[in-house]
């Protein structure tokens, strides 16, 4: 009886991992960057023998399947970026987090314990990946604003010769914009949290990452046009990747 619960759990898993979109693989100069969409901001990235979850979220389930997180990266305090129940549902034993200040404030004392507090600004370098927070905000600022300047972190992540760009909750800030030799992006667009595809387009012309992936496109309206965001940036510069992924198979 325990042999056969544990082959149709084994059947559950598998079926709920079959329903991701395909990983695919950036050529580095240390081997693949497999990158695997997940669940709005959640993503894996597996690289030189390690797994890197960023914003883990939406349970134990959105990770079957995939090896338990050598590093965690955890961009703001919002329950879609930083959910400790998932936290706590996954395994972390072997876990380094990093994460802005102010969600290092929230965290239990068990992952304090784990965790690396990176501002903005700070460059930290974990498991032979350089890993350097740069802002993330709405525009115009305002204390009031969903997302204040200093409080999250974007990420820019360094795989051998690979540059790899991840920006959290923000508008189309000056940081984003200014950014150089950026290799593969993963950029918001969900109103009236982060920016809509037009300034999320302006942006990504700006900095000309080499691919793009459109992330975290769940706003209040449902689901923003990707495939519009696609145009809009091909129109532009017919040289830029740009990569439409299903996010939101995970239910």
């Amino acid at each position: 009886m325990k042999n056969v619960l544990s082959f149709l759990l084994l059947l559950i898993g598998t079926a709920a991992w079959a329903q991701l979109p395909a990983a695919d693989d950036v050529k580095t100069s240390k081997g693949p960057l497999k990158i695997q969409p997940l669940n709005h901001a959640t993503m894996a990235l597996t690289w030189n023998g390690r797994t890197i979850y960023a914003d883990p979220y939406g349970g134990a389930k959105t990770f079957q399947g995939i090896a338990a997180p050598d590093l965690v990266l955890i961009s703001d305090i919002h329950g879609d970026h930083f959910d400790p129940a998932t936290l706590d549902a996954i395994d972390l034993s072997k876990a380094i987090i990093i994460a802005p200040p102010a969600v290092v404030e929230k965290m239990s004392e068990a992952m304090k314990a784990k965790a690396v507090t990176v501002a903005n600004g700070q460059t930290v370098s974990k498991l032979d990946i350089s890993i350097t927070a740069i802002p993330m905000y709405n525009l115009p600022e305002s204390a009031e604003s969903r997302h204040t300047k200093g409080r999250g972190n974007g990420y820019v992540l360094k795989f051998g010769d690979k540059t790899i760009y991840i920006s959290g909750d923000t508008s189309g800030i000056p940081e984003m914009r200014a950014l150089k030799n950026i290799d593969v992006a993963f950029v918001c667009m969900n109103l009236p949290y982060t920016m809509d595809i037009k300034e999320a387009a302006s942006a990504v012309l700006d900095f000309k990452p080499k691919i793009v992936y459109p992330y975290h496109y769940r706003g209040q309206n449902g689901l923003s046009d990707t495939e519009a965001f696609k145009k809009l940036v091909n129109e532009g510069n017919k040289s830029i990747d740009v990569r439409l992924r299903d996010w939101y198979t995970i239910k």
